[in-house]
């Protein structure tokens, strides 16, 4: 069986591939990014995830290689910038940019990934589609407010994997769609965001990715349509 990584030249990504590599379940592993920058062993596949046509190219490449993709993980996502994109405080902070900007990477992004590969997977046994979503894009766990665009982004693909997860059960009772919440990681991403987080709380890449392949391999069919985090446990919607 094989396996997709996108966004895969990222922290968590890049980690993800190395451990899909190092277990051996997986052959062959594919790699998607914008960079290139990817782990040596996978097969390298350069794309934007927002070029639409790109992706296309790359699913229709994907499957003249393998018909047997039993895992595609969704690892794009933006938080901030080094141009002034940064989470908002206040709604007085929202912005037009701001909102295209991370919808597109956050939401938009993972949905045409999902658009060209959800139809790719086997229609009959169990195969799992995950993208990384994250505890504040839950609306029931929201009690501070603030990061408006990013977590409305997230609370939008925690949408779209429920409804993928749906249709993809109609087709292949055994499939799964989830969103998983790494927990704060030790990447770009949080860098800013990581000084009142203490030192237990804050994971390497590497052992997130170890807990987030530990929550995929327990996963069943009644998972499907939910967001879990790196422990196995379910972020309310």
């Amino acid at each position: 069986m094989s396996a997709v990584v996108f966004g895969a030249s990222g922290g968590i990504g890049q980690a993800i591939v190395r451990r899909l590599l190092e277990c051996s379940w997986y052959n062959p592993v594919f790699a998607v990014s914008r960079s290139g920058r990817v782990p040596e062993g996978a097969i390298n596949i350069q794309a934007d995830a927002l070029d639409e046509s790109a992706l296309e190219a790359v699913a229709k490449e994907i499957s003249t290689k393998t018909d047997r993709i039993k895992l595609c993980v969704v690892a794009v996502g933006l938080l901030h910038e080094g141009d002034g994109l940064t989470p908002e405080k206040s709604y007085r902070h929202q912005s037009r940019d701001a909102f295209e900007r991370v919808f597109a990477a956050n939401t938009i992004g993972p949905a045409l990934i999902a658009k060209h590969m959800l139809g790719r997977m086997p229609q009959s046994g169990r195969w799992v589609f995950a993208a990384l979503s994250a505890r504040v894009g839950s609306i029931g766990d929201n009690g501070l407010g603030g990061w408006h665009a990013y977590r409305a982004s997230k609370a939008a693909l925690n949408m779209l994997i429920r409804n993928y997860s749906i249709e993809c059960q109609r087709r292949n009772s055994d499939a799964i769609c989830v969103g998983l919440h790494p927990g704060t990681v030790d990447t770009g991403l949080s860098l800013p965001f990581q000084s009142n987080v203490p030192d237990s709380q804050l994971f390497s890449p590497d052992q997130s990715a170890a807990y987030l392949l530990e929550v995929i391999d327990n996963l069943t069919a009644a998972d499907s349509g939910k967001v879990l985090d790196w422990a196995g446990k379910t972020v309310p919607a």
